[in-house]
């Protein structure tokens, strides 16, 4: 893959960055992110991985956009209230970046969507709003070998892990929560949320996508991220692997 004189300007910034430089661009370029919600996660998410260059964004979601959702959820305005998320969120990334593919699917993921849902994906994301699809899509990337970014937020608190579980020093997301397939879900709807909270979160997801595509920094799998907007605080911890752990415990 080689980038044009328009691509090499748009994305100077990120080449002159010894760490991503050309070839980094160019793992961009070709890569295939998986997005689970196109919400107040999903926003942020998919703009920055658009404006980024990724070759293809999957986007996910089978929600129609709601008055209440234009609090934290900016890839929509007012006028597109009753369209389809996904849609919107496809027309958005045209404007924001020709270069960036993305495959729509306007249904949530199952059990019977899952498997089309990751086919030939590089990274998947996270960013749903209930704890069985997040069991699904975490169980189902495991077993694919396919790294896991998990943003969720609720009220003034946000959280983010990245699971490779399949590492014999790498917690998979069950090592994390559990398997309690009952766990009550809280929605933003029932606890409310602070809107500028999906940005941070969102936009930390996309950073760490970028990470997981092109290797940067210090590898963040296996560590926990917790931001609290209340105390302006943010804490990483470590997440050990669980030696008895269904899923990836050996």
């Amino acid at each position: 893959m080689t980038l044009t004189d328009a691509q090499l300007e748009r994305y100077a910034r990120h080449i002159v960055l010894k760490e991503i430089g050309g070839d980094g661009q160019k793992k961009l370029r070709s890569a295939t992110v998986a997005i689970v919600g196109a919400g107040g996660i999903g926003s942020p998410l998919i703009q920055y991985l658009a404006a980024a260059g990724v070759g293809t964004l999957r986007i996910a979601d089978d929600d129609m956009i709601a008055l209440s959702n234009l609090q934290r959820q900016t890839l929509y305005a007012t006028d597109t209230v009753g369209m389809p998320k996904v849609a919107e969120a496809a027309k958005a990334v045209a404007r924001l970046n020709p270069d960036c593919a993305v495959e729509m699917i306007a249904q949530r993921i199952d059990t019977s969507t899952v498997d089309a849902f990751l086919d030939g994906a590089d990274i998947v994301v996270d960013g749903s709003d209930n704890f069985e699809t997040r069991l699904l899509v975490a169980d189902a990337a495991l077993e694919r070998r396919i790294p896991l970014v998990s943003a969720a937020i609720g009220q003034f608190e946000g959280q983010l892990g990245v699971f490779r579980g399949w590492e014999a020093d790498k917690p998979c997301y069950r090592c994390f929560v559990g398997s309690d397939p009952d766990r009550p879900d809280a929605s933003c709807a029932d606890q409310g949320v602070l809107g500028a909270l999906a940005g941070i979160m969102g936009s930390i997801a996309a950073m760490e996508t970028i990470r997981q595509t092109v290797p940067f920094g210090e590898d963040s799998a296996g560590k926990l991220l917790l931001f609290d907007a209340l105390a302006l605080r943010v804490r990483t911890l470590t997440l050990p692997k669980d030696p008895g752990c269904p899923s990836c415990g050996v």
